[in-house]
């Protein structure tokens, strides 16, 4: 499953618009991969373009923030991330302060009301959906490889393991089962 060019374009637009992105363009790349993987499976679900919209705006600002902790340019502090004091740079081996600033106001992780409600609302429907699926199929275990790959976050090798299946059935049952919460969202 890939994403649209209309669906790429606008996550482009969404990560652009973004206060975190501002001084970290250096880091674009990063952004629209991890805002694209973590986005794919539930995009081509939703036909509501304001719906899908501040979706992607939360995916987009909880990647940014990610790959800026990964980065090391932001650390976690009570309920907010802030800038790293002591930024480093390699130069010719050597660990040294690096001569540029950068600024980063406090980002707040709390969701407003608007955003949290369609949150829940969305990952009611996608759940409402699995449960349907399986129970059209329960030789699949939809339930039990939904709630491994994405309420535990397990690889598909690791899924494969405890399922006692192969790491290609797992990948073609996820692909089956998103097909499923698709169709199922769509006929809503």
């Amino acid at each position: 499953m890939e994403l649209s060019q209309e669906h790429l374009d606008l996550i482009k637009k969404i990560i652009k618009s973004d206060k975190k992105f501002q001084n970290n363009e250096d880091l674009f790349d990063d952004f629209f991969n991890e805002t694209c993987k973590r986005s794919l499976s539930i995009v081509e679900t939703m036909d509501d373009s304001d719906v899908l919209e501040a979706y992607l705006r939360k995916v987009a600002s909880t990647a940014i923030v990610m790959v800026l902790k990964d980065m090391g340019r932001v650390r976690r502090s009570h309920q907010t991330y802030v800038k790293n004091d002591k930024e480093t740079a390699e130069n010719s081996g050597n660990s040294t302060i690096s001569p540029f600033n950068v600024n980063y106001d406090f980002i707040a992780i709390r969701s407003n009301p608007e955003d949290i409600v369609i949150e829940k609302e969305l990952l009611q429907s996608v759940y409402d959906s699995v449960i349907i699926a399986h129970s059209q199929n329960v030789a699949k275990q939809y339930l039990q490889l939904y709630e491994l790959r994405y309420v535990e976050g397990k690889k598909q090798a690791e899924i494969a393991r405890e399922m006692n299946i192969s790491q290609s059935q797992v990948s073609k049952r996820l692909f089956e089962l998103m097909d499923e919460v698709k169709k199922s969202i769509n006929a809503k």
